[in-house]
């Protein structure tokens, strides 16, 4: 180990401008990486120089290890930090960044190999008396072999990709019926995400918890915990809401949760930061290994608000071949923290990812807010899209609950669909509020997934009152209100006027009165409200955030919605649903279509799979009905909206 004065951050987004932040505090010159698509991304702009390093796609710039090496070498960089995600779980580039006589900041490539793949790190914690779950890590993986052993095991079970995390690769099997598909969805998202399709078997712990433990080593042996973080709620294993102390904990568990996860980083000679993940069954007092991530993890930060430490300038000062400056009788745990990922995704549709134009970005500057993003940027169908993540303190958790709560209130986004309103509702749930849930709580939450928040006519109004007076601000900065296109605008209000308003493609037939004064009244079907300057709506104050699209019309958050306002166009729409049309709900590219011409299917069978930032998507039936036709094929590259296939009703 050596000293440097130089670090080049391996990756993107909010964690590279979070290690940025704590690089500069350390009197460390920072360097950026970025790809085609970040030239002009936030952590671009925040260090100190930056280095382009490919085009769009992620195989070609933040997974290319010749070209990282290369900005390294340009830059004088005398240390790499890989962030999480991308290389720093690949000890190809952990060798290859020592073989390059850089200091890698993070573990040994030994121990990544070891504890990143999920069938040899099961096998080495039970050589080393760390309580597992039961399953099959083999290197045998045929399908028949899978399937004899998940009958041995039972159903419900856990289908892993044994290179893998985060998420991917990993299905839940109630049914041995459903296994076959299981294994082909997982082995594919393995291998686009890992580049290794093996897979791995466990029983499904049912109503657990999950706990995980920070570790810290440093090059002298010294390994200490820094408490535990609970992130039970998660939806399709990736966390939402992630918080440190575990609800309940008692001193007794934390110290046999603490001694095992040192004894597995330990077992592996384990230097820097990882995260020892364990499931907690539901008598509170068996649990099991789940994995160890040998990196820093995106939920860090509320371990860093109880104990009061840096986890990256740690991470730094071990790399440089430090002693870690706390032994484990310095760490204190106080108060309470609660993180929430905000991410460009529609709740109500499946959470798929949201790209475009970020119109507005407001955050609450009353807690700890990460991001990468700012207004202004685009989210990119080629990356995680996170957008950022709110971190809330206080001295119980109660106090942290109700910081946060606050923040998303006021946290604004707009121009893409973000989880949001999800995570406001979250943080409503009883089981959220008690520190009760379990991995499950999600799904048996929102078995069909979350609603989408019915559209009431003050929203409607809202919508219109503010869309009449965006347009009449920009007719009077144009000296336009006597051209006769814009009839009905007037000082005096005028006589009411008829409004098709357009709210992400949906018609409401509407009239307004009152435009051009500081009260406009908005009617519909059997209703009317009026609204005044200051966004009183029938004397009552309300709450939104509006921000212009730049083509006359606007986007607007309220009341649980984000909605594109327009004037409805002039030409007529079709629906493809409702006319037996299948179609890509996103960019990305069909990895499957599994039926064909004249196939009998029923609602809720998979048709086809999309795959879009790293993720498989299924695409199933709406209704019963008969495969029509076929537009494309797979392997093909999909734009939205792409039609994919067309439906006939059964009879």
């Amino acid at each position: 180990m050596r000293k440097f004065d130089t670090l080049l951050i391996a990756n993107r987004g909010e964690i590279a401008c979070r290690i940025i932040r704590t690089a500069r505090d350390l009197g460390l010159r920072a360097v950026a990486v970025y790809s085609d698509a970040d030239a002009d991304a936030l952590h671009v702009s925040m260090a100190d120089e930056a280095h382009r390093i490919g085009p769009a796609s992620a195989a070609d710039s933040y997974l290319n290890v010749d070209a990282i090496l290369a900005a390294a070498k340009a830059s004088g960089a005398g240390a790499i930090h890989p962030g999480y995600g991308f290389l720093s779980e690949n000890a190809d580039f952990a060798r290859a960044v020592e073989r390059a006589g850089l200091v890698f900041v993070g573990p040994s490539a030994e121990a990544i190999e070891i504890m990143g793949d999920k069938a040899i790190a099961k096998a080495h914690m039970l050589d080393a008396g760390v309580p597992c779950v039961p399953g099959y890590q083999g290197d045998d993986q045929a399908d028949a072999t899978l399937l004899a052993h998940a009958r041995n095991i039972g159903v419900p079970l856990m289908v892993k990709a044994a290179a893998g995390g985060g998420g991917k690769g990993m299905r839940l099997v109630s049914k041995l019926d459903d296994l076959p598909e299981a294994l082909t969805l997982a082995r594919a998202e393995a291998s686009a995400a890992f580049g290794n399709d093996t897979l791995i078997l466990e029983r499904a712990v049912q109503n657990a918890r999950h706990i995980e433990v920070q570790v810290f080593a440093d090059h002298a042996g010294n390994t200490i915990a820094l408490g535990e973080r609970d992130c039970s709620v998660q939806r399709r294993h990736q966390k939402v809401i992630e918080e440190a102390p575990a609800p309940g904990m008692t001193q007794t568990l934390r110290k046999r949760m603490e001694r095992a996860a040192i004894a597995a980083a330990q077992s592996v000679d384990y230097v820097g930061a990882g995260t020892v993940e364990f499931l907690l069954d539901e008598n509170g007092e068996d649990f099991y290994f789940l994995e160890m991530n040998t990196r820093l993890q995106v939920e860090h930060p509320v371990t860093e608000m109880v104990t009061g430490l840096d986890l990256v300038a740690l991470q730094i000062t071990v790399a440089q071949g430090k002693p870690l400056p706390v032994s484990q009788e310095d760490v204190t745990l106080t108060g309470h923290a609660i993180e929430v990922r905000l991410y460009a995704e529609a709740p109500g549709n499946g959470f798929l990812p949201s790209i475009g134009k970020i119109y507005k970005f407001e955050m609450d500057n009353n807690i700890r807010i990460d991001t990468g993003v700012r207004s202004g940027d685009e989210v990119s169908p080629h990356y995680d899209p996170m957008l950022a993540k709110l971190i809330a303190h206080g001295d119980t958790r109660d106090e942290a609950l109700r910081a946060l709560t606050q923040a998303l209130d006021n946290t604004a986004v707009l121009g893409v669909t973000t989880n949001l309103p999800f995570l406001r509702d979250l943080l409503d749930h009883a089981e959220v509020q008690n520190g009760t849930a379990t991995t499950s709580f999600l799904d048996d939450t929102y078995p069909e997934g979350p609603p989408s928040p019915e559209l009431k006519p003050q929203t409607v109004a809202l919508a219109a009152a503010l869309l009449l007076r965006s347009e009449n601000a920009v007719a009077q900065a144009q000296s336009l209100l006597r051209d006769t296109s814009l009839a009905g605008f007037s000082s005096d209000g005028g006589l009411p006027i008829p409004l098709d308003l357009s709210l992400d493609g949906d018609l409401h037939k509407l009239t307004a009165a009152g435009v051009g004064t500081d009260h406009i009244t908005v009617s519909g079907d059997g209703w009317s409200h009026t609204s005044s300057n200051d966004l009183r709506f029938d004397g009552h104050r309300t709450t939104a955030h509006h921000a212009p699209d730049g083509m006359g019309g606007l986007y607007l958050q309220a009341a649980g919605h984000h909605l594109h306002v327009t004037r409805a166009q002039p030409w007529a729409t079709t629906d493809a649903a409702a006319n037996g049309a299948l179609t890509a709900p996103m960019p990305g590219l069909l990895v499957a279509l599994n039926v064909a011409a004249g196939d009998t299917v029923k609602k809720g069978d998979t048709l086809a799979v999309l795959e879009a930032m790293k993720m498989q998507h299924q695409l199933t039936a709406a209704a019963d009905g008969v495969v029509a036709a076929l537009h494309v094929a797979a392997g093909q590259q999909l734009s939205k909206g792409a039609l994919i296939l067309t439906m006939e009703d059964p009879t």
